[in-house]
Protein backbone atom coordinates (compact mmCIF):
# COMPACT_ATOMS: atom_id res chain seq x y z
CA UNK A 1 0.00 0.00 0.00
CA UNK A 2 1.36 3.42 -0.89
CA UNK A 3 0.95 6.53 1.26
CA UNK A 4 -1.86 8.00 -0.88
CA UNK A 5 -3.92 4.80 -0.61
CA UNK A 6 -3.28 4.68 3.13
CA UNK A 7 -4.51 8.24 3.70
CA UNK A 8 -7.54 7.76 1.43
CA UNK A 9 -8.60 4.52 3.15
CA UNK A 10 -8.13 6.01 6.62
CA UNK A 11 -10.22 9.07 5.73
CA UNK A 12 -13.05 7.02 4.26
CA UNK A 13 -13.19 4.67 7.22
CA UNK A 14 -13.22 7.56 9.69
CA UNK A 15 -16.04 9.27 7.80
CA UNK A 16 -18.10 6.09 7.82
CA UNK A 17 -17.89 5.80 11.58
CA UNK A 18 -18.64 9.47 12.27
CA UNK A 19 -21.69 9.46 10.00
CA UNK A 20 -23.09 6.12 11.09
CA UNK A 21 -26.19 6.49 13.29
CA UNK A 22 -25.78 4.93 16.71
CA UNK A 23 -27.29 5.00 20.17
CA UNK A 24 -25.57 7.19 22.74
CA UNK A 25 -24.68 5.99 26.22
CA UNK A 26 -26.71 8.82 27.67
CA UNK A 27 -29.88 7.16 26.33
CA UNK A 28 -29.34 4.26 28.73
CA UNK A 29 -29.14 6.60 31.72
CA UNK A 30 -25.34 6.73 32.00
CA UNK A 31 -23.16 9.73 31.13
CA UNK A 32 -21.19 9.89 27.89
CA UNK A 33 -17.56 9.48 28.97
CA UNK A 34 -16.09 7.91 25.85
CA UNK A 35 -13.81 10.14 23.78
CA UNK A 36 -15.93 12.16 21.30
CA UNK A 37 -15.81 10.86 17.70
CA UNK A 38 -13.88 13.84 16.36
CA UNK A 39 -11.09 13.29 18.91
CA UNK A 40 -10.63 9.54 18.50
CA UNK A 41 -7.23 8.36 17.26
CA UNK A 42 -8.60 5.50 15.15
CA UNK A 43 -12.08 4.37 14.16
CA UNK A 44 -12.96 0.78 13.36
CA UNK A 45 -16.28 -0.15 11.78
CA UNK A 46 -15.95 -3.72 13.08
CA UNK A 47 -15.36 -2.56 16.65
CA UNK A 48 -18.34 -0.20 16.49
CA UNK A 49 -20.58 -3.00 15.23
CA UNK A 50 -19.56 -5.22 18.15
CA UNK A 51 -20.21 -2.40 20.62
CA UNK A 52 -23.69 -1.89 19.20
CA UNK A 53 -24.39 -5.64 19.25
CA UNK A 54 -23.36 -6.05 22.87
CA UNK A 55 -25.10 -2.87 24.03
CA UNK A 56 -28.40 -3.83 22.43
CA UNK A 57 -28.31 -7.48 23.50
CA UNK A 58 -27.38 -7.66 27.16
CA UNK A 59 -29.63 -6.83 30.06
CA UNK A 60 -27.00 -5.41 32.39
CA UNK A 61 -27.01 -1.80 31.23
CA UNK A 62 -24.08 -0.74 33.38
CA UNK A 63 -21.83 -3.49 32.01
CA UNK A 64 -22.97 -2.54 28.49
CA UNK A 65 -22.02 1.09 29.16
CA UNK A 66 -18.64 0.08 30.58
CA UNK A 67 -17.99 -2.15 27.57
CA UNK A 68 -18.75 0.74 25.21
CA UNK A 69 -16.22 2.88 27.04
CA UNK A 70 -13.50 0.29 27.64
CA UNK A 71 -13.36 -1.99 24.61
CA UNK A 72 -12.40 0.73 22.08
CA UNK A 73 -10.24 2.72 24.52
CA UNK A 74 -6.94 1.66 22.95
CA UNK A 75 -8.15 2.75 19.51
CA UNK A 76 -9.84 5.89 20.80
CA UNK A 77 -6.93 7.25 22.82
CA UNK A 78 -3.55 5.54 22.43
CA UNK A 79 -2.65 4.76 18.81
CA UNK A 80 -0.77 6.77 16.19
CA UNK A 81 -1.18 5.05 12.82
CA UNK A 82 0.86 5.94 9.77
CA UNK A 83 3.70 4.92 7.50
CA UNK A 84 7.46 4.78 8.15
CA UNK A 85 9.86 4.04 5.30
CA UNK A 86 6.98 2.78 3.18
CA UNK A 87 5.72 0.34 5.80
CA UNK A 88 2.68 0.44 8.07
CA UNK A 89 3.58 1.78 11.49
CA UNK A 90 1.53 1.97 14.70
CA UNK A 91 2.84 3.55 17.88
CA UNK A 92 0.77 2.60 20.94
CA UNK A 93 1.11 4.36 24.27
CA UNK A 94 -0.01 2.63 27.45
CA UNK A 95 -2.33 5.49 28.42
CA UNK A 96 -1.14 8.19 30.79
CA UNK A 97 2.54 7.52 29.99
CA UNK A 98 3.74 8.60 26.55
CA UNK A 99 5.78 5.50 25.83
CA UNK A 100 5.19 2.18 24.08
CA UNK A 101 5.65 -0.95 26.16
CA UNK A 102 6.20 -4.09 24.09
CA UNK A 103 3.96 -5.94 26.55
CA UNK A 104 1.15 -3.41 26.85
CA UNK A 105 0.96 -2.59 23.15
CA UNK A 106 0.60 -6.29 22.28
CA UNK A 107 -2.07 -6.87 24.89
CA UNK A 108 -3.93 -3.66 24.04
CA UNK A 109 -4.61 -4.67 20.43
CA UNK A 110 -4.95 -8.42 21.07
CA UNK A 111 -8.78 -8.43 21.44
CA UNK A 112 -9.16 -6.74 18.05
CA UNK A 113 -7.47 -9.59 16.17
CA UNK A 114 -10.74 -11.53 16.04
CA UNK A 115 -12.35 -8.63 14.15
CA UNK A 116 -9.72 -8.19 11.42
CA UNK A 117 -11.56 -10.22 8.79
CA UNK A 118 -14.35 -7.64 8.85
CA UNK A 119 -12.09 -4.58 8.87
CA UNK A 120 -9.07 -4.34 6.56
CA UNK A 121 -7.92 -1.07 8.09
CA UNK A 122 -7.94 -2.60 11.56
CA UNK A 123 -5.75 -5.40 10.24
CA UNK A 124 -3.34 -2.82 8.84
CA UNK A 125 -3.21 -1.06 12.19
CA UNK A 126 -2.20 -4.31 13.92
CA UNK A 127 0.36 -5.04 11.22
CA UNK A 128 1.76 -1.61 12.01
CA UNK A 129 2.11 -2.59 15.67
CA UNK A 130 4.12 -5.67 14.65
CA UNK A 131 6.36 -3.55 12.41
CA UNK A 132 6.96 -1.01 15.17
CA UNK A 133 7.74 -3.74 17.72
CA UNK A 134 10.28 -5.26 15.33
CA UNK A 135 12.08 -1.92 15.14
CA UNK A 136 12.03 -1.64 18.95
CA UNK A 137 13.50 -5.11 19.50
CA UNK A 138 16.26 -4.46 16.98
CA UNK A 139 17.10 -1.22 18.80
CA UNK A 140 17.43 -2.92 22.19
CA UNK A 141 16.07 -6.38 23.10
CA UNK A 142 16.63 -5.67 26.80
CA UNK A 143 14.39 -2.60 26.90
CA UNK A 144 10.75 -2.80 27.95
CA UNK A 145 9.44 0.58 26.70
CA UNK A 146 10.24 2.95 23.84
CA UNK A 147 9.47 6.43 22.52
CA UNK A 148 8.08 7.23 19.09
CA UNK A 149 11.00 9.60 18.52
CA UNK A 150 14.14 7.50 18.05
CA UNK A 151 16.27 10.36 19.32
CA UNK A 152 14.34 11.23 22.48
CA UNK A 153 15.96 10.88 25.89
CA UNK A 154 13.54 10.67 28.80
CA UNK A 155 13.38 10.70 32.57
CA UNK A 156 15.35 7.46 33.01
CA UNK A 157 18.26 8.45 30.77
CA UNK A 158 20.65 8.35 33.75
CA UNK A 159 19.84 4.77 34.77
CA UNK A 160 23.00 2.74 35.27
CA UNK A 161 22.63 0.54 32.23
CA UNK A 162 23.29 0.87 28.50
CA UNK A 163 20.58 3.44 27.76
CA UNK A 164 20.05 4.50 24.15
CA UNK A 165 18.13 7.38 22.56
CA UNK A 166 14.54 6.36 21.87
CA UNK A 167 14.40 4.01 24.87
CA UNK A 168 12.04 5.05 27.65
CA UNK A 169 13.04 2.35 30.13
CA UNK A 170 15.47 -0.57 30.07
CA UNK A 171 14.08 -3.04 32.56
CA UNK A 172 14.79 -6.59 31.36
CA UNK A 173 11.56 -8.61 31.47
CA UNK A 174 11.20 -11.91 29.64
CA UNK A 175 7.61 -11.15 28.68
CA UNK A 176 8.68 -8.05 26.73
CA UNK A 177 10.00 -10.39 24.03
CA UNK A 178 7.21 -12.96 24.39
CA UNK A 179 4.25 -10.65 23.82
CA UNK A 180 5.31 -9.52 20.31
CA UNK A 181 5.65 -13.17 19.27
CA UNK A 182 2.21 -13.97 20.68
CA UNK A 183 0.68 -11.07 18.75
CA UNK A 184 2.52 -11.90 15.53
CA UNK A 185 1.61 -15.58 15.66
CA UNK A 186 -2.10 -14.93 16.19
CA UNK A 187 -2.10 -12.25 13.49
CA UNK A 188 -0.53 -14.72 11.05
CA UNK A 189 -2.87 -17.55 12.08
CA UNK A 190 -6.01 -15.49 11.58
CA UNK A 191 -5.05 -13.36 8.57
CA UNK A 192 -2.55 -15.57 6.71
CA UNK A 193 -0.78 -12.30 5.85
CA UNK A 194 3.02 -12.60 5.94
CA UNK A 195 3.91 -9.04 4.93
CA UNK A 196 5.07 -7.98 8.43
CA UNK A 197 7.45 -10.92 8.64
CA UNK A 198 10.32 -9.62 6.53
CA UNK A 199 14.08 -9.87 7.02
CA UNK A 200 13.99 -7.39 9.90
CA UNK A 201 11.35 -9.40 11.74
CA UNK A 202 13.41 -12.54 11.07
CA UNK A 203 16.44 -10.85 12.63
CA UNK A 204 14.35 -9.77 15.63
CA UNK A 205 13.49 -13.43 16.28
CA UNK A 206 17.19 -14.32 16.09
CA UNK A 207 17.94 -11.55 18.56
CA UNK A 208 15.16 -12.73 20.87
CA UNK A 209 16.63 -16.24 20.93
CA UNK A 210 20.11 -14.83 21.53
CA UNK A 211 18.86 -12.69 24.42
CA UNK A 212 17.03 -15.58 26.05
CA UNK A 213 20.16 -17.74 25.81
CA UNK A 214 22.36 -14.96 27.22
CA UNK A 215 19.99 -14.74 30.17
CA UNK A 216 20.27 -18.42 30.92
CA UNK A 217 23.65 -17.22 32.26
CA UNK A 218 25.50 -20.46 31.71
CA UNK A 219 28.69 -18.54 30.93
CA UNK A 220 28.63 -15.63 33.34
CA UNK A 221 26.17 -12.83 33.90
CA UNK A 222 25.90 -11.76 30.28
CA UNK A 223 25.78 -8.20 28.93
CA UNK A 224 22.81 -6.83 30.88
CA UNK A 225 22.91 -5.03 34.21
CA UNK A 226 20.63 -2.36 35.66
CA UNK A 227 20.63 0.00 38.62
CA UNK A 228 18.67 3.14 39.36
CA UNK A 229 19.25 5.87 41.95
CA UNK A 230 15.95 5.62 43.79
CA UNK A 231 14.27 5.28 47.17
CA UNK A 232 11.99 2.56 45.77
CA UNK A 233 13.62 -0.83 46.26
CA UNK A 234 11.64 -2.54 43.50
CA UNK A 235 12.87 0.00 40.92
CA UNK A 236 16.46 -1.16 41.05
CA UNK A 237 18.35 -4.45 40.93
CA UNK A 238 20.56 -5.85 43.71
CA UNK A 239 23.89 -7.55 43.17
CA UNK A 240 25.47 -4.54 41.46
CA UNK A 241 22.75 -4.65 38.82
CA UNK A 242 22.86 -8.38 38.06
CA UNK A 243 20.24 -9.53 40.57
CA UNK A 244 20.30 -12.12 43.30
CA UNK A 245 22.19 -15.31 42.46
CA UNK A 246 20.53 -18.36 40.96
CA UNK A 247 21.84 -21.70 39.78
CA UNK A 248 22.00 -21.85 35.95
CA UNK A 249 19.72 -24.80 35.27
CA UNK A 250 18.23 -23.83 31.91
CA UNK A 251 15.56 -21.34 32.92
CA UNK A 252 15.84 -17.70 31.84
CA UNK A 253 16.76 -14.96 34.30
CA UNK A 254 14.34 -12.02 34.47
CA UNK A 255 15.43 -8.96 36.44
CA UNK A 256 11.92 -7.50 36.44
CA UNK A 257 8.33 -8.69 36.57
CA UNK A 258 5.63 -7.55 34.11
CA UNK A 259 4.64 -5.00 36.76
CA UNK A 260 8.11 -3.46 36.16
CA UNK A 261 9.06 -4.40 39.74
CA UNK A 262 12.38 -6.12 40.36
CA UNK A 263 12.28 -9.85 41.02
CA UNK A 264 13.47 -11.34 44.30
CA UNK A 265 14.52 -14.71 42.91
CA UNK A 266 15.46 -14.24 39.26
CA UNK A 267 13.70 -17.25 37.75
CA UNK A 268 10.25 -15.73 37.30
CA UNK A 269 8.11 -18.82 36.75
CA UNK A 270 5.11 -17.46 34.80
CA UNK A 271 7.42 -15.60 32.41
CA UNK A 272 9.48 -18.73 31.80
CA UNK A 273 6.28 -20.62 31.01
CA UNK A 274 5.37 -17.82 28.59
CA UNK A 275 8.79 -18.13 26.93
CA UNK A 276 8.21 -21.83 26.26
CA UNK A 277 4.99 -21.04 24.40
CA UNK A 278 6.50 -18.10 22.52
CA UNK A 279 9.62 -19.96 21.40
CA UNK A 280 7.49 -22.72 19.88
CA UNK A 281 5.29 -20.17 18.13
CA UNK A 282 8.38 -18.41 16.78
CA UNK A 283 9.75 -21.73 15.55
CA UNK A 284 6.59 -22.45 13.57
CA UNK A 285 6.70 -19.00 11.98
CA UNK A 286 10.36 -18.89 10.99
CA UNK A 287 10.10 -22.40 9.60
CA UNK A 288 6.94 -21.87 7.54
CA UNK A 289 7.33 -18.21 6.57
CA UNK A 290 11.11 -17.73 6.41
CA UNK A 291 12.12 -21.33 5.59
CA UNK A 292 14.69 -21.23 8.39
CA UNK A 293 14.67 -24.74 9.80
CA UNK A 294 17.89 -24.17 11.77
CA UNK A 295 16.50 -21.23 13.76
CA UNK A 296 13.27 -23.18 14.27
CA UNK A 297 15.20 -26.12 15.75
CA UNK A 298 17.15 -23.77 18.02
CA UNK A 299 13.94 -22.15 19.28
CA UNK A 300 12.34 -25.51 19.97
CA UNK A 301 15.46 -26.81 21.70
CA UNK A 302 15.49 -23.84 24.07
CA UNK A 303 11.75 -24.22 24.71
CA UNK A 304 12.29 -27.88 25.62
CA UNK A 305 15.18 -27.00 27.91
CA UNK A 306 13.23 -24.32 29.78
CA UNK A 307 10.23 -26.64 30.05
CA UNK A 308 12.36 -29.39 31.61
CA UNK A 309 13.85 -26.93 34.09
CA UNK A 310 10.38 -25.70 35.06
CA UNK A 311 9.32 -29.28 35.71
CA UNK A 312 12.31 -29.80 37.98
CA UNK A 313 12.37 -26.51 39.89
CA UNK A 314 9.08 -24.56 39.58
CA UNK A 315 6.80 -26.97 41.47
CA UNK A 316 7.05 -26.72 45.24
CA UNK A 317 5.21 -28.09 48.26
CA UNK A 318 3.23 -25.39 50.01
CA UNK A 319 2.34 -26.29 53.62
CA UNK A 320 -1.36 -25.55 53.09
CA UNK A 321 -1.97 -25.70 49.34
CA UNK A 322 0.09 -28.75 48.45
CA UNK A 323 1.99 -28.98 45.15
CA UNK A 324 1.86 -25.56 43.49
CA UNK A 325 3.77 -23.49 40.99
CA UNK A 326 6.04 -21.03 42.77
CA UNK A 327 6.08 -17.44 41.55
CA UNK A 328 9.88 -17.14 41.67
CA UNK A 329 12.68 -19.62 42.36
CA UNK A 330 16.48 -19.62 42.36
CA UNK A 331 17.09 -23.36 41.77
CA UNK A 332 19.04 -23.47 45.05
CA UNK A 333 15.86 -24.56 46.81
CA UNK A 334 14.54 -21.10 47.65
CA UNK A 335 11.19 -19.92 46.33
CA UNK A 336 8.47 -17.30 46.70
CA UNK A 337 4.79 -18.26 46.65
CA UNK A 338 2.52 -15.42 45.56
CA UNK A 339 1.35 -13.85 42.31
CA UNK A 340 1.09 -10.44 40.70
CA UNK A 341 -1.99 -8.72 39.30
CA UNK A 342 -0.12 -8.07 36.06
CA UNK A 343 0.23 -10.57 33.20
CA UNK A 344 1.94 -13.02 32.70
CA UNK A 345 0.99 -14.31 36.11
CA UNK A 346 0.56 -17.78 37.48
CA UNK A 347 -3.19 -17.20 37.32
CA UNK A 348 -2.94 -16.43 33.59
CA UNK A 349 -1.06 -19.57 32.51
CA UNK A 350 -4.07 -21.23 30.75
CA UNK A 351 -4.98 -17.92 29.10
CA UNK A 352 -1.47 -17.79 27.61
CA UNK A 353 -1.65 -21.42 26.47
CA UNK A 354 1.09 -22.51 28.89
CA UNK A 355 -0.84 -25.09 30.95
CA UNK A 356 -4.23 -26.77 30.77
CA UNK A 357 -7.01 -25.46 32.98
CA UNK A 358 -7.43 -28.93 34.49
CA UNK A 359 -3.72 -29.30 35.26
CA UNK A 360 -3.69 -30.51 38.87
CA UNK A 361 -0.79 -28.30 39.98
CA UNK A 362 -2.40 -25.29 38.33
CA UNK A 363 -5.70 -25.99 40.10
CA UNK A 364 -3.89 -26.14 43.45
CA UNK A 365 -2.02 -22.96 42.59
CA UNK A 366 -5.18 -21.14 41.57
CA UNK A 367 -6.94 -22.04 44.82
CA UNK A 368 -3.95 -20.79 46.79
CA UNK A 369 -3.64 -17.56 44.82
CA UNK A 370 -7.30 -16.67 45.35
CA UNK A 371 -7.16 -17.19 49.11
CA UNK A 372 -5.96 -15.49 52.25
CA UNK A 373 -2.86 -17.73 52.15
CA UNK A 374 -1.53 -15.58 49.30
CA UNK A 375 0.08 -12.49 50.87
CA UNK A 376 -1.05 -10.34 47.95
CA UNK A 377 -4.65 -11.50 47.74
CA UNK A 378 -6.77 -8.66 49.10
CA UNK A 379 -9.99 -9.27 51.03
CA UNK A 380 -11.83 -6.05 51.70
CA UNK A 381 -15.16 -4.38 52.37
CA UNK A 382 -15.66 -3.35 48.74
CA UNK A 383 -14.11 -6.29 46.93
CA UNK A 384 -11.64 -9.15 47.00
CA UNK A 385 -9.03 -9.77 44.36
CA UNK A 386 -5.43 -10.28 43.35
CA UNK A 387 -3.03 -7.45 44.05
CA UNK A 388 0.73 -7.06 44.03
CA UNK A 389 3.55 -5.01 45.50
CA UNK A 390 3.75 -2.46 42.67
CA UNK A 391 1.27 -0.05 44.27
CA UNK A 392 1.33 -1.53 47.77
CA UNK A 393 -0.74 -3.84 49.93
CA UNK A 394 -4.54 -3.65 50.03
CA UNK A 395 -4.72 -2.55 46.38
CA UNK A 396 -6.64 -4.83 44.00
CA UNK A 397 -5.70 -4.93 40.33
CA UNK A 398 -8.63 -5.04 37.88
CA UNK A 399 -6.26 -6.93 35.56
CA UNK A 400 -6.15 -9.68 38.19
CA UNK A 401 -9.93 -9.76 38.62
CA UNK A 402 -10.39 -9.87 34.83
CA UNK A 403 -7.86 -12.68 34.52
CA UNK A 404 -9.64 -14.60 37.25
CA UNK A 405 -12.80 -14.31 35.17
CA UNK A 406 -11.06 -15.29 31.94
CA UNK A 407 -9.63 -18.44 33.54
CA UNK A 408 -12.73 -19.38 35.54
CA UNK A 409 -14.81 -22.41 34.57
CA UNK A 410 -17.99 -21.84 36.58
CA UNK A 411 -20.84 -19.43 35.95
CA UNK A 412 -20.79 -18.34 39.59
CA UNK A 413 -17.14 -17.28 39.54
CA UNK A 414 -17.41 -15.47 36.21
CA UNK A 415 -20.53 -13.65 37.40
CA UNK A 416 -18.80 -12.61 40.63
CA UNK A 417 -15.81 -11.23 38.72
CA UNK A 418 -18.12 -9.21 36.47
CA UNK A 419 -20.00 -7.92 39.49
CA UNK A 420 -16.76 -6.96 41.25
CA UNK A 421 -15.66 -4.93 38.22
CA UNK A 422 -19.08 -3.32 37.93
CA UNK A 423 -19.02 -2.24 41.58
CA UNK A 424 -15.50 -0.86 41.62
CA UNK A 425 -15.00 1.44 38.63
CA UNK A 426 -15.75 4.37 40.98
CA UNK A 427 -18.38 5.82 38.67
CA UNK A 428 -15.86 6.48 35.90
CA UNK A 429 -16.96 3.79 33.45
CA UNK A 430 -13.33 2.70 33.03
CA UNK A 431 -10.87 0.27 34.60
CA UNK A 432 -7.90 1.44 36.64
CA UNK A 433 -4.48 0.10 37.50
CA UNK A 434 -5.50 -0.66 41.09
CA UNK A 435 -8.09 0.33 43.68
CA UNK A 436 -8.27 0.05 47.45
CA UNK A 437 -10.02 -3.06 48.69
CA UNK A 438 -12.23 -0.99 51.04
CA UNK A 439 -12.79 2.09 48.87
CA UNK A 440 -12.75 1.87 45.05
CA UNK A 441 -12.64 5.66 44.83
CA UNK A 442 -9.02 5.41 45.94
CA UNK A 443 -7.49 4.21 42.68
CA UNK A 444 -4.34 4.61 40.62
CA UNK A 445 -4.17 5.56 36.93
CA UNK A 446 -7.44 6.84 35.54
CA UNK A 447 -6.18 6.17 31.99
CA UNK A 448 -4.79 2.64 31.69
CA UNK A 449 -5.75 1.35 28.27
CA UNK A 450 -4.62 -2.26 28.71
CA UNK A 451 -7.00 -2.82 31.63
CA UNK A 452 -9.82 -1.21 29.66
CA UNK A 453 -9.29 -3.34 26.57
CA UNK A 454 -8.86 -6.55 28.57
CA UNK A 455 -12.14 -5.83 30.34
CA UNK A 456 -13.71 -5.53 26.90
CA UNK A 457 -12.21 -8.88 25.93
CA UNK A 458 -13.67 -10.47 29.08
CA UNK A 459 -17.16 -9.08 28.45
CA UNK A 460 -17.08 -10.06 24.77
CA UNK A 461 -15.94 -13.61 25.58
CA UNK A 462 -18.74 -13.91 28.15
CA UNK A 463 -21.26 -12.47 25.68
CA UNK A 464 -20.36 -15.06 23.06
CA UNK A 465 -20.00 -18.08 25.35
CA UNK A 466 -22.33 -17.41 28.33
CA UNK A 467 -24.62 -14.50 27.44
CA UNK A 468 -26.98 -15.40 30.30
CA UNK A 469 -24.40 -14.04 32.76
CA UNK A 470 -24.77 -10.53 31.32
CA UNK A 471 -28.47 -10.31 31.97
Amino acid sequence: MNRREFIQNTTLAAAAIVLAPRLGAVESGFPVVRTPPDRRRFRSAAVERVIDEVRKSIGNREIAWMFENCFPNTLDTTVEFGMVDGRLDTYVITGDIDAMWLRDSSAQVWPYLQLMQDDALLQQLIAGVINRQTRCILKDPYANAFYKDDNKRGEWKDDLTEMKPGVHERKWEIDSLCYPIRLAHEYWRLSKDTSPFDANWHEAIRLTLQTFKEQQRKNGNGPYRFMRRTEIATDTVPGRGYGNPARPVGMIFSMFRPSDDATIFPFLVPSNFFAVVSLRQAADMVEQIRNDSLLARQCRALADEVERALGEHAIVNHPRAGRVYAFEVDAFGNYYCTDDGNIPSLLSLPYLGAVRRNDRVYRNTRRFLLSADNPYYCIGKAASGLGGPHVGVDMIWPLGVIMQGLTATSDAEIRECLETLRRTHAGTGFMHEAFHKDDPKKFTRSWFAWANTLFGEFVLKTFRERPRLLN
